[in-house]
């Protein structure tokens, strides 16, 4: 059974379906696994194991008896802890919110309605609001590779669960890298499909029962695989991707390879991981070819900042804005004087934006999302780092205080965790994350794969490609 839970969801599925093991055998499996990591790893903080249970017996009296079947009938499976799920607690990482009585999210209803058995919760940050997982309800969740570090955040418990061998499937979220920071740091797959593919209601942020679809915010797939991402985005995506499909033909993609951004850091031993993961793709046949810049990255970095920044100051305190609104002036004169954009005096006016502050932001990403339909006319997909550096150790301090210390000695703010990411998340684009392969000191580099508007298909047919013929998930020591 141990050998079954390294396999991939689709293969999981398989076994289920031949009878080879019934649900009831494979919930137990993961609930074990579970309790043998969870002391190391804290990646899932919350189970539900007798409506599971009950769940999953369902399930294999109707496999018996020959019934219709959803796609993920029978198969185990977690939820990030920003999702409603009903019978577990739905905290967001705050504890004034972990005993209300939920509803299922609209993403979790779907996977149910397809036939998988959420047996848990998997840590988060509070409110879904950093780059490492950790709250003072639940603790600190470690990364399989090195427990030390960091899962990356926000579905860093979920990263954890799929690294670690306890769970073959997630749901995840993302706004600010949230799924594909954590699938780079622990070696998993990650889809951040195109915004608004994926209905959001149950999801906390915002506040509990909202019914926003929320700018900039995605929920999408986590998985062992990258056919396993497209399996889930079949079932979150309301049938609009298919389940199965053949992988795309490497000798016939075309791909824009950005590794080179000046305002944007990045790990020497990261951009040698991706460099050389592209000179596979090449040597599998891929057009591959370096670009500059696809857009002015300045000028989108300012409009991320004012739309994720007026989201997140929807979240604080009322008494937190007020404060922050009082220190706009400061805060103004020192951006025109060349305050940098991760500065506190840029988030400042960034949290308090007003609309006429937002409505130009928008213009500004109105404008550059027809650009980038140009860049899309000359490539399938570009190929980009995630994060500017692989996890690090744990750091608790205030985020004023943290750095980003790279392999050759240097820093970098903490809030250049943005950069990398923005591209996809400011135009609404999907992106694919994949392992790349490690860096010198053997941690995990995952590489995200840009796709136009609506082009999740076509990503998710090229991560396939690029497992079968390159190289797919690699477990952490621990999992084996």
């Amino acid at each position: 059974m141990d050998d079954l839970l390294k396999r991939d969801a689709t293969e999981q599925l398989a076994a289920l379906n031949a009878k080879r093991v019934s649900a009831v055998e494979l919930l137990k499996s993961e609930l074990a696994r579970h309790e043998k990591t969870h002391g190391a790893i804290n990646a899932v903080v919350a189970v539900s194991l007798e409506r599971a249970s009950e769940h999953a017996a369902a399930i294999d009296d109707l496999r018996a008896r020959g019934e219709p079947m959803g796609l993920l009938a029978g198969l185990p499976m977690t939820v990030k802890d920003t999702l409603d799920v009903v019978g577990l607690p739905a905290s967001s990482g705050l504890k004034h919110l972990k005993a209300r009585q939920a509803e299922d999210a609209s993403a979790v209803k779907a996977a149910k309605h397809a036939g998988a058995v959420i047996w848990g919760k998997t840590n988060t940050p509070v409110m879904a609001g950093d780059w490492q997982t950790f709250n003072g309800l639940y603790g600190t969740t470690n990364n399989p590779w090195d427990l030390q570090r960091t899962t990356g955040g926000s579905s860093g418990g979920a990263a954890a669960a799929l690294a670690a061998g306890v769970t073959a499937l997630e749901i995840g979220s993302d706004i600010g890298g949230s799924l594909r920071v954590p699938a780079s740091f622990c070696g998993v797959y990650s889809h951040k499909p195109t915004w608004g593919l994926v209905e959001q209601h149950g999801h906390v942020p915002p506040s509990p029962g909202s019914w926003s679809e929320r700018d900039l915010n995605v929920i999408g797939p986590m998985a062992r695989s990258a056919r396993d991402l497209r399996l889930l985005m079949s079932v979150l995506g309301g049938g609009l991707i298919a389940a199965k499909g053949p992988p795309a033909e490497l000798k016939e993609v075309r791909i824009a390879l950005w590794l080179d951004e000046p305002s944007f850091p990045l790990d020497p031993e990261v951009r040698a991981a991706i460099e050389s993961f592209a000179a596979e793709l090449s040597a599998a046949g891929a057009d591959v070819t370096p670009i500059a810049s696809p857009l002015h990255m300045p000028t989108l970095m300012g409009a991320y900042r004012t739309l994720l920044g007026a989201i997140i100051g929807e979240d604080m305190p009322d008494k937190a804005i007020r404060a922050l609104t009082r220190l706009r002036g400061l805060a103004r004169w020192q951006v025109d004087r060349g305050a940098d954009a991760a500065s506190n005096a840029a988030m400042t006016l960034a949290y308090t934006a007003t609309h006429r502050e937002w409505m130009a932001a928008d213009a500004v990403r109105a404008r550059l999302r027809h650009e980038i339909v140009g860049v899309f006319d000359r490539f399938d997909a570009i190929l980009a780092p995630i994060a500017p550096v692989a996890a690090f150790p744990h750091d608790h301090r205030p985020f004023a205080r943290r750095r980003l210390v790279m392999s050759d000695g240097k820093a970098a703010p903490y809030g250049s965790m943005l950069n990398w990411i923005s591209l996809a998340t400011a135009l609404g684009l999907p992106a694919t994350a994949i392992p790349a392969g490690p860096t010198a000191s053997g941690l995990p580099v995952g590489a995200q794969l840009i796709g136009p508007q609506h082009g999740d298909a076509r990503l998710l047919a090229l991560a396939q490609a690029i497992e079968e013929n390159i190289r797919g998930f690699i477990p952490p020591e621990m999992a084996d």
